[in-house]
């Protein structure tokens, strides 16, 4: 017996493939900011590739898995009292990115940060900030 699809079984089957898709990499992206507001250091690593490449561009640094678990530290007194709400933007091809509000006990900041997924893990990362408030959030 052969099974045929037609045209619209086809996209349909790619549409769920992609769904499911987008649907693990918003999973994982919860996880991470949930870990990240926290500062848990245990779960960020289980996130992350062991290759994987931090690009802070407002900073001009690039950190490897190991600089950024290293930088908890310093951020674990940043984070304290704030809180981190997001959004997903757009996901494709493995790609993620999403609009985040860091409100911070003194100020807010606008980000835009760019995920790459693969197998699970965060492969890249990239962010930038794109307003000195939450305003437009």
């Amino acid at each position: 017996m052969r099974i045929v699809f037609r045209g619209p079984a086809i996209a349909a089957a790619l549409l769920f493939s992609a769904l499911a898709a987008r649907a693990d990499d918003g999973a994982l992206i919860d996880r991470w900011y949930s870990a990240l507001l926290v500062a848990d250091r245990t779960e960020l690593s289980d996130l992350l590739a062991d290759d994987v490449h931090i690009k802070l561009d407002d900073l001009g640094v690039v950190q490897t898995k190991q600089e950024f678990i290293a930088s908890i530290d310093d951020w674990q007194g940043a984070v304290a009292g704030a809180t981190i709400r997001h959004r997903i933007e757009k996901s494709e091809a493995g790609v993620t990115t999403v609009i985040a509000c860091y409100d911070f006990p003194s100020n807010d900041m606008l980000m835009r940060e760019t995920f790459s997924v693969a197998g699970n893990r965060i492969t890249a990362s990239s962010q930038a900030a794109i307003a000195e408030s939450c305003e437009t959030y």
